[in-house]
């Protein structure tokens, strides 16, 4: 293997692994809201108990958030070397500041939430749980403008020497790539908390056991599961598929795997893209649909491959095929399960609907594998850009690391990352298991 790609295969090992944690935070941060608010209006110390829960499952994920994320961030010095200094002065700024916000008013606020209850009101408790959501999702904002920035370059000016700085900060922050991918990525996030909320209350249903806190986890998950899985479709993965088409038609061409130009293309829904022949073996195909989804018009013309210089099609052309529709298959099963089940809610079945609640529970690891894939597609996406347009991916690593070296640090990571899911796994069954009620005089 060549030093390229193992540089990219331990960013992109690093970086998968580590976004396992954040998601469930961001997602759980908003939650954790609804039920302290409800646990305040109605002052049932089930629904507080239920936040505390949640907290503590929260803090274990932030805790392995942080862990896993601090090496990343010298990978952009080790690994990434020539990327980091041509564009340090546009990506450490938006970095610099997810820092601040991650360490300072998310954990600070955290640490409030879970061992100040006694000290404080209980609106200042409430409080505390708002802000530790806020600076979550403040957090990931800024990591979206990082990548963003590295998806559709705006508010920068080239040096002589040709670093890359920063023109206008709020142009920036504001970029419309990052405000797309950012509203699609936390409703991302929403849909894993409410999968996994939703699935700790079908396994104590199931198991006939803390019930009050089992119907409490299945409503708030249900009901903020129904809407996630609808808004991760429409309006924000309609709005970013089609800002996508728009500045990068190669990266949606290969999603769907369409190797030549056509008007009123349709769209692939199972099928195996063949570069060699340039088309779809095995196609399953809805006729039209990309176009009006695209465009909002059946006839529109969408550019395909063979409009692109083959030097700028994506370098795992396959492989992004698979992730997007990976994605987007399980997006509709997301759909269909909580529209089921917030109908057997409505009705007051869902509690006692035992094959409901094992969909439910077999179905909470789909989230992250769908988050992953979403991410593959948008990384992947982008290649063999950097930064789309203006650095190559060949041009970024560190050249002078060697593959020998490389991949001695991969396999480190893979071992140490390996012992940190044990872990993780054993943390959790104990929250799992010891319940709601831990610590609380019964």
């Amino acid at each position: 293997m060549t030093s390229e790609i193992i540089h990219r295969l331990q960013f992109a090992f690093t970086v998968t692994f580590h976004y396992l944690f954040p998601q469930l935070t961001m997602g759980l941060g908003l939650l954790i809201v609804a039920l302290k608010t409800v646990a305040l209006k109605t002052n049932d110390r089930h629904w507080d108990q239920a936040a505390r829960f949640w907290g503590r499952i929260f803090a274990i994920n932030f805790i392995f958030g942080v862990v896993t994320g601090i090496p990343m961030e010298f990978e952009f010095g080790t690994n990434w070397a020539r990327f980091s200094q041509l564009s340090g002065g546009v990506i450490g700024q938006p970095l610099a500041m997810e820092g601040v916000f991650s360490f300072f008013l998310e954990s600070a606020f955290l640490g409030l939430f879970l061992y100040g209850e006694k000290r404080i009101s209980r609106r200042m408790h409430w409080f505390s749980a708002v802000m530790v959501w806020v600076g979550s999702w403040i957090s990931g904002f800024f990591i979206i403008v990082t990548d963003a920035w590295m998806q559709h370059p705006v508010a920068f000016d080239r040096m002589p020497n040709g670093q890359f700085g920063v023109s206008s900060f709020w142009q920036l922050l504001l970029n419309p790539w990052a405000l797309l991918q950012y509203m699609h990525n936390m409703t991302g996030a929403v849909v894993t908390g409410a999968f996994v909320m939703s699935a700790v209350g079908a396994y104590y249903l199931l198991e006939n056991k803390r019930e009050a806190y089992g119907r409490i986890f299945l409503k708030v998950g249900v009901i903020a599961g129904i809407l996630s899985t609808i808004a991760i479709i429409f309006p924000t993965g309609d709005l970013h598929g089609k800002y996508v088409a728009r500045h990068q038609p190669a990266a949606i061409a290969a999603m769907e795997g369409l190797f030549h130009t056509e008007k009123g293309a349709g769209i692939v829904l199972m099928g195996q893209p063949n570069e060699e022949t340039q088309q779809i073996d095995n196609p399953i195909v809805v006729n039209n649909v990309l176009s009006f989804l695209i465009y909002g018009t059946t006839k529109a013309e969408v550019t395909g491959l063979d409009q692109i210089p083959r030097d700028q099609w994506p370098s795992a052309l396959p492989l992004l095929f698979y992730a997007y529709h990976i994605m987007a298959g399980l997006g509709t099963w997301f759909v269909l399960l909580m529209a089921v089940c917030a109908f057997l809610l409505w009705k007051n079945k869902l509690y006692r609907a035992r094959w409901a609640l094992w969909a439910l529970l077999l179905s909470f690891p789909l989230p992250y594998i769908a988050n992953t894939a979403g991410w593959m597609t948008a990384e992947l996406g982008r290649q063999p850009w950097l930064i789309y347009g203006l650095m190559r991916t060949s041009d970024g690593y560190s050249n002078l690391v060697s593959a020998g070296n490389g991949l001695f640090t991969l396999l480190g990571f893979m071992g140490l990352y390996t012992l940190l899911a044990i872990l993780f796994v054993v943390l959790i069954y104990r929250e799992i298991s010891h319940g709601p009620e831990m610590g609380v005089a019964q």
